[in-house]
């Protein structure tokens, strides 16, 4: 009685060990006496106990955290950033047997490619080009990763640190083009204001009563004040012999 039971046991245990569940996300790596059979899954799959050794590897979408990195800019300016990579597993079976832990490798290259590509960028770039960056960053990890069977689809650079001299200098350099573009506009102003009274001088040349019309114009704009100032045109006719005699 006591054998018949243990041998249940037996069964049950060897039955237990020998079916496996696999979720949908995920995917089991098979190796049967240390050579890979193949990935199976999902939902349950048979192995050969004490001979089949399994793997499960996830295929969901890993949200990778690149740690800061101090890096020396092209242009010699050191700045600190840091990213994230969104990748996941394409080929369970490469993953398992092309590199030891995929994860733990993917976060080292994406370090090092973080550094390489920054530290061959100037800072502007490195400002104004951050789709180019991001987009220059997961296709080199991308095609270093394919090996493995993974997927890098996205890489954004989060964080930029500048030093405090350097946001200064740029406040600074930003406080100057503001002033640049108002002095560029105010004459810009200027001088279309001066082929006006140019356009203006010639008309009233051709029509000497255009300029009377002007004076009494004045005349309204200041009386129209309340004050007791009035205003009479001399003529420059009339002093123009004494200027040129006086000039002779």
């Amino acid at each position: 009685m006591g054998g018949s039971i243990f041998g249940l046991l037996f069964i049950l245990l060897i039955l237990s060990s020998s079916i496996k569940v696999v979720p949908e996300y995920q995917r089991a790596v098979v190796f049967r006496l240390g050579r890979l059979i193949k990935a199976k899954g999902p939902g349950l799959i048979v192995v050969i106990p004490f001979i089949d050794r399994v793997l499960k590897v996830d295929l969901r979408v890993v949200t990778l955290d690149v740690p800061v990195q101090e890096v020396i800019t092209k242009d010699n300016v050191p700045i600190k950033v840091n990213a994230v990579v969104y990748f996941r597993v394409m080929d369970p079976s490469r993953s398992v047997v092309e590199v030891e832990n995929h994860i733990m490798a993917t976060s080292q290259l994406s370090q090092t490619t973080l550094r390489s590509v920054i530290g061959r960028s100037e800072l502007d770039e490195v400002l104004s080009a951050r789709d180019k960056i991001n987009m220059e960053l997961q296709q080199i990890i991308d095609e270093r990763t394919d090996p493995w069977g993974i997927k890098v689809s996205a890489v954004e650079v989060k964080e930029l640190e500048l030093p405090e001299g350097m946001k200064r200098a740029m406040a600074r350099q930003a406080e100057a083009e503001r002033e640049r573009r108002a002095k560029v506009i105010a004459a810009e102003g200027e001088l279309q204001a001066a082929r006006a009274l140019s356009e203006a001088a010639t008309v009233m040349e051709s029509s000497p009563i255009t300029l009377q019309l002007r004076y009494l114009q004045t005349l309204r704009e200041v009386a129209s004040e309340k004050n007791s100032t009035t205003l009479f045109p001399l003529p420059i006719d009339l002093i123009r012999p004494f200027l040129e005699k006086k000039g002779s």
